[in-house]
């Protein structure tokens, strides 16, 4: 968390709906307007669970800025984002996970530099339909047993012999999603190893609705989600060898929720920091985030860590 990321080697300097304040969530659409550009626009893409922030901060800022800058946001997925921030087809990336080295190096090879800024934390949640009576809390060992590449479990009663011998349909990120690749690695034990005969979608209001209509359905996606639709999910509780917990602002934030407890991340293009919109957008970002962070069910960084982030920030600018 407390790191200033370049990328290494890089040379430096180089949906599902449309919101009325003019911000896109259209995958591809990035794509489309070429990328970043010199106008008043601010061009993000990648993690649908760090969504709900960022969407906060930038209908925020627009307001403040009296409409003179748009700001676009896609949902590719974390690793759908890096590759198009790495590729300079975006000014910002939201992501659920640090960039790996196969990613940095992309960016290396596209002569892309930027900085990596913690945001916020963030729980991963477990839940199945509020019909289901029986599931209240799930270990690790049976969340690995269900979601591991080869799973033979197929029926609730394949997890334990007290439960309805009824199939369990599964729900969950796809593979260009962060979260996807945070969760297998703590739970089956390997980045982006998992069954595939689950519904997987990047979007992470799919998944909610997935499990909100089916009364066999089984998830998990990024606890802000679960926050905003509790109405129609169940939450499940994780039990890694110390009791079950469900995930809520204090157990992530004191990491009792664990394993699926993480943080969040900006990543910021160095060359479209340089630009005014993008620069503003930022540090608007990190003065707002104590406030719009848990507004929206994340938990906000502790101590000055916004503050170390604005520096971080214009040593970027100024390097």
């Amino acid at each position: 968390m407390d790191r200033n990321i370049r990328f290494p080697g890089a040379a430096h300097g180089a949906s599902a709906r449309v919101l009325a304040t003019s911000i896109l969530m259209l995958a591809g659409f990035i794509a489309a307007c070429g990328g970043t550009g010199s106008g008043d626009v601010v061009v993000i893409d990648g993690s649908s669970t760090l969504y709900p922030v960022t969407e906060a901060v930038a209908e925020e800022f627009i307001t403040a800025r009296g409409g003179t800058v748009n700001v676009l946001i896609g949902i590719s997925g974390t690793g759908g984002g890096f590759q198009l921030f790495c590729t300079g087809e975006t000014d910002i990336s939201n992501a659920s996970r640090p960039m790996t080295l196969e990613e940095q190096n992309l960016c290396i090879e596209y002569q892309i530099s930027g900085v990596e800024l913690p945001v916020a934390y963030d729980g991963i949640a477990v839940v199945v339909n509020p019909g289901n009576a029986s599931v209240a809390c799930l270990t690790v060992p049976e969340l690995r047993r269900i979601w591991q590449p080869g799973s033979s479990v197929r029926l609730w009663s394949d997890v334990r012999p007290e439960w309805p011998a009824e199939p369990i349909n599964l729900y969950g990120p796809g593979a260009d999603s962060g979260t996807f690749d945070y969760f297998t690695e703590v739970i089956t034990g390997e980045p982006g190893a998992a069954r595939y005969d689950y519904m997987a979608s990047e979007d992470d209001y799919m998944l909610v609705q997935g499990v909100a209509s089916d009364p066999n359905g089984l998830g998990y996606f990024g606890f802000a989600y679960y926050l905003e639709n509790q109405d129609a999910l169940k939450l499940v509780g994780v039990d890694n060898g110390r009791g079950c917990v469900a995930p809520s602002p204090a157990t992530i934030l004191n990491q009792t929720y664990e394993p699926l407890s993480r943080p969040m991340f900006l990543y910021v293009n160095g060359r479209a920091a340089r630009r005014q919109a993008v620069a503003d957008f930022v540090r608007f970002y990190m003065e707002s985030a104590p406030e719009l962070v848990p507004s929206v069910g994340f938990v906000p960084l502790g101590g000055q860590q916004y503050n170390v982030n604005i520096r971080r920030l214009e040593s970027l600018i100024g390097g």
